[in-house]
């Protein structure tokens, strides 16, 4: 066992971002709804990394999304919580309100329930956003295994939590 908190892999990718970040001089923000503080939870995990999140948005319910960043209610009601266009919306909140450079944002169902034929559990939805960047964010959609399955939940979250970091490397 390792003095991290988090599994090692995630906490040496935790250390990349910060590194990587704290040499460029970027702040970073999250808006989490999925892994519920998990991927702000990797990178305070890293010492030093004061100097890089500015800030992390735990945005659970429809409603945080919309007072929290300014999510239309619009956007939730035609494409839905889990969709690139929530994301796109949470992660463009994020910078806004907040002094970061990047944010990124991520939004999914984790399971073992809420799964639908369109979503089906492992659906995850990722955003990042840059400031003064041109166009749109970008914005992705994963879909991963294990979500039915013994520690499901988890993994699912796991990877998200995974995902998102990669997503904040310069």
């Amino acid at each position: 066992m390792s003095d991290n908190l988090l599994p090692d892999d995630i906490a040496e990718l935790a250390a990349r971002v910060v590194a990587q970040n704290a040499a460029l001089g970027r702040k970073v923000a999250t808006a989490e709804s999925c892994t519920g503080g998990l991927v702000a939870g990797a990178i305070t995990e890293i010492a030093g990394s004061s100097s890089v999140l500015d800030r992390g948005y735990v945005t659970y319910s429809n409603e945080a999304k919309m007072e929290a960043l300014g999510v239309s209610q619009d956007i939730i009601e035609t494409f839905g919580a889990v969709s690139i266009a929530c994301v796109w919306a949470m992660a463009q909140g994020a910078l806004e309100r907040s002094n970061a450079d990047v944010a990124v944002a991520v939004s999914g169902v984790a399971g073992p329930g809420g799964g639908t034929q369109l979503k089906p559990v492992g659906t995850v939805v990722f955003a990042r956003a840059v400031r003064n960047a041109e166009g749109e964010p970008e914005g992705e959609l994963k879909h991963f295994e294990g979500g039915d399955g013994p520690g499901g939940r988890a993994a699912i979250r796991r990877q998200a939590t995974i995902c998102a970091l990669e997503l904040l490397l310069p």
